[in-house]
């Protein structure tokens, strides 16, 4: 007979792979018996946890809340039989990280490859976008915002924090010239990334300083990538992070302007779920991953050189 818990490693499975096959595979159990299991809970909670479609297995708006308190269960029981096993300093699993892309590829893959070789019963899984991913309807253990934070029932940690530039290429700025201002955009080719921030409307300066200024922009990406693509190619002026940039800065193929007229810095945290205490396999990766940032220059949110 199947007991709570394992009804609920079901639930979890099944929601998180989408289908019943999946989930058996994943549980090693045949699909009848995972089938049977998600009708037996449903009859014992009176409530419709998941809805069947030809192609897919969607969690319904109900079985959402219970499918995070499910996860939030499982992992303490976990947790509750580590600490009894005498294993918690022994990271071991599957662990899942977002962040930006172009972020991710500088900053958070060197720091996984280096967490894989240093705990060998892990196993990771990235998902680098240039959007917001919800942690818990996704079902990620760490994330990588840039921003200011909004109440999320998320815990924080403060890692560093970057500058939003605008730079172009030496050849191009030295055919249109310099703008002195940010008004004199509007005689420039603007880039546009609406993965990042929309350069049609702009934000300049900080506090009592802090001003926006709009403007048409003739070429728009939708990807931080393809933007700086075009600014390196002598296209016009673009905005995006000051880590994006870095790079192409220091081997003199951009230049930053108007850095004077820089808004205020964005921080930059890493994100996990709320919890009295995170398994081993997030503790060890959110302790290497900060360190790493913190050491970082990359991440200062101040003008070195040569910017």
């Amino acid at each position: 007979m199947i007991n709570q818990l394992q009804l609920m490693s079901i639930f979890v499975a099944v929601a998180e792979e989408q289908g019943f096959a999946a989930a058996a595979r994943r549980l090693t159990m045949s699909p009848p018996v995972v089938t049977r299991g998600i009708a037996s809970l449903e009859a014992h909670l009176g409530v419709k946890l998941l809805k069947r479609t030809t192609r897919s297995v969607q969690v319904t708006e109900a079985g959402q809340g219970y499918l995070e308190d499910c996860r939030r269960l499982l992992q303490e029981v976990a947790d509750i039989n580590d600490a009894l096993a005498g294993v918690t300093s022994l990271p071991r699993g599957k662990l899942s990280v977002t962040a930006p892309v172009l972020f991710g590829r500088l900053f958070v893959m060197p720091v996984v490859v280096e967490y894989l070789l240093g705990y060998p019963d892990t196993e990771v899984a990235t998902m680098f976008l240039d959007r917001t991913v919800s942690l818990l309807d996704e079902g990620i253990d760490v994330g990588v915002r840039i921003g200011q934070l909004r109440d999320s029932g998320m815990q924080a940690i403060p890692v560093g924090s970057i500058r939003r530039v605008l730079c172009a290429s030496p050849d191009y700025l030295e055919h249109n010239g310099i703008p002195p201002d940010p008004a004199d955009l509007s005689g420039h080719r603007l880039i546009a990334s609406t993965a990042g921030d929309q350069v049609l409307a702009m934000r300049f300066g900080a506090g009592n300083r802090e001003r926006g200024v709009r403007f048409k922009a003739r070429l728009n990406c939708n990807t931080n990538d393809a933007a700086l693509e075009a600014a390196l190619r002598g296209y016009g002026i673009t905005r995006l992070m000051s880590y994006q940039v870095m790079e192409h800065v220091q081997m003199g193929r951009l230049m930053l302007v108007l850095e004077a007229f820089e808004p205020a810095v964005l921080p930059v945290n890493l994100l996990h779920q709320e919890g009295r205490r995170p398994p081993a396999k997030v503790r060890a990766f959110l302790d290497l991953i900060s360190e790493r940032l913190r050491a970082d220059t990359r991440l200062e949110g101040e003008p070195t050189k040569p910017y």
